[in-house]
């Protein structure tokens, strides 16, 4: 390219130069003053043909640089391709332009599992056969959410290590009671750091108690803790400081009282916090309020349970708000989210004056969206399941309808014959005595209901289906009955 440049640059010079002699000749042959000025006419196609002869480009051969055999023209032409990427242990990053390359990605075997005497041994066995993430395994910046996962598995797998000392010189029983508090206080403290940051938060944490802890566990996805890598790892130290506390771990005693019953923790049994009422939920949060429950807390032992305590008096009250905005349909909306809002601030209020140590009470400009975040059902959808009435729910209501909702007709004869049977026996033998029934009840010349009395003027096969649905309706009113009084639900089964 240089060349071709080098000769365009000559061929004009020349032709500059030309009509300057040419000028200069005129001006001398007439004896003329060069230095006064004049005005100089030349035709520009006398020149041409000159120029043409000149060649303004010429073709380079490459043939005369390089080997076509050895360097073919496109390689030349081309940049050279990439090399190939060196596998490593660490993830490759790539150019952007090149899509069909995999996107870096850093897998964290997270959660851990539960602590058990089945895979203790394992634990320990296996410990330096598990990955540790040191800051090098991610780049300086980014990665955040996986960052904070491999922390919280290092330093569970440092305090396991720590219990796993001791198994020499302690019982198995109290190795396994120091494992499962250091992979309870990961799980703790993972959320608390998890749920301190405004991203989306990992949905076992926006659980509590024993529903985080089995939610985290059923999430392991190595919960018999078996070796995962070939070479045996570097330990990496903890983080945070654990303190073990053996004096939490049953003792002799109570394990041998214990051997009968379930050594599992009570489950709690709560929905908290409920979402915030929409105009897209508003008509859930009314339609079905009588298929949530309401929570009780005498059941509830004196210590260490203020704060269930406290979120199940706010969900009641909160229930009770709904009852009564839903009575008026146009300000159902504004009512219900009005009364949401109190009855939160209300639980985030400490008596003293201070504030509850709870997750979003601490977000002062965000605090509505973290307690719709957290909330196990945002959107009212999970409900209690309205049960499926059968003719076989006599044996449990009958005193009820009795009582509150009489049928015109007795009942004892199929609390007496059917409810001993099994479910299969019971439905025949209600089957049988409703055909029974509607023959006495037609023929028979004592006072019966309106009701009754439309049955037995319809065709005598249609009699039995007619007896039938007042029975059905009598047991649907006795199962709201019952449904209202067993709204109440304790909070530990």
């Amino acid at each position: 390219m240089k060349t071709v440049r080098s000769t365009m640059g000559s061929t004009w010079a020349l032709v500059c130069s030309t009509a300057l002699v040419l000028v200069l000749q005129s001006s001398t042959s007439r004896g003329h003053n060069i230095t006064q000025q004049r005005v100089v006419t030349f035709d520009i196609a006398e020149l041409m043909p000159e120029m043409e002869r000149i060649p303004l480009q010429k073709e380079v051969d490459l043939s005369h640089f390089f080997n076509p055999e050895e360097f073919p023209i496109e390689q030349v032409m081309v940049s050279p391709p990439q090399p190939p990427l060196k596998e490593t242990g660490q993830p490759s990053f790539r150019p952007r332009s090149f899509s069909s390359l995999p996107v870096p990605s850093y897998h964290v075997q997270f959660p851990l599992g539960r602590p058990t005497s089945d895979n203790l041994q394992a634990i320990c066995d296996h410990s330096d056969h598990r990955p540790r993430y040191p800051p090098s395994f991610f780049p300086a910046s980014g990665f955040g959410v996986d960052k904070l996962r491999a922390d919280a598995v290092n330093d569970a797998e440092a305090w396991l290590s720590t219990c796993c000392k001791g198994i020499q010189m302690w019982e198995r029983e109290v190795t396994l009671c120091c494992a499962t508090q250091a992979w309870e206080w990961s799980v703790k403290k993972y959320c608390e750091e998890d749920l301190s940051i405004k991203h989306p938060w990992y949905h076992c944490c926006k659980l509590t108690d024993n529903s985080r802890l089995k939610c985290f566990s059923d999430d392991a996805p190595n919960p018999n803790y078996g070796p995962t890598e070939e070479l045996p790892v570097q330990p990496l130290p903890s983080t945070t400081e654990f303190n073990f506390d053996q004096n939490a771990c049953p003792s002799r005693s109570n394990r041998r009282r214990k051997v009968t019953k379930s050594s599992a923790p009570p489950k709690t049994d709560i929905s908290f916090p409920p979402g915030r009422p929409t105009a897209d939920t508003i008509e859930s949060v009314c339609r079905n309020q009588k298929l949530r429950p309401l929570y009780t807390i005498k059941s509830l032992p004196g210590s260490g349970n203020e704060m269930l305590a406290r979120q199940a008096k706010a969900i009641n009250r909160i229930e009770k708000g709904f009852k009564q905005c839903c009575k008026n349909k146009k300000s159902a909306l504004n009512c219900a989210d009005q009364k949401w809002r109190e009855e939160l601030n209300k639980f985030c209020l400490a008596e003293n004056g201070g504030q509850v140590n709870y997750p979003c009470c601490s977000e002062q400009s965000d605090q509505y969206s973290c307690f719709q975040q957290m909330s196990p059902d945002p959107y009212y959808n999970v409900t209690s399941a309205p049960e499926v009435l059968s003719l076989s729910k006599i044996c449990d209501t009958y005193k009820i309808i009795k009582k509150r909702f009489p049928v015109g007709f007795p009942l004892k004869g199929f609390v007496t014959q059917c409810c001993p049977l099994s479910e299969q026996e019971k439905t025949a033998c209600f089957t049988r005595l409703l055909q029974e029934m509607s023959q006495k009840l037609c023929v028979s010349r004592k006072a019966t209901p309106t009701t009754v009395r439309r049955c037995c003027k319809l065709p005598s096969q249609e009699t039995p289906e007619c007896i039938s649905k007042i029975l059905m309706d009598a047991l649907t009113k006795a199962a709201n009955f019952l449904s209202q009084k067993k709204r109440k639900r304790c909070l530990i089964s």
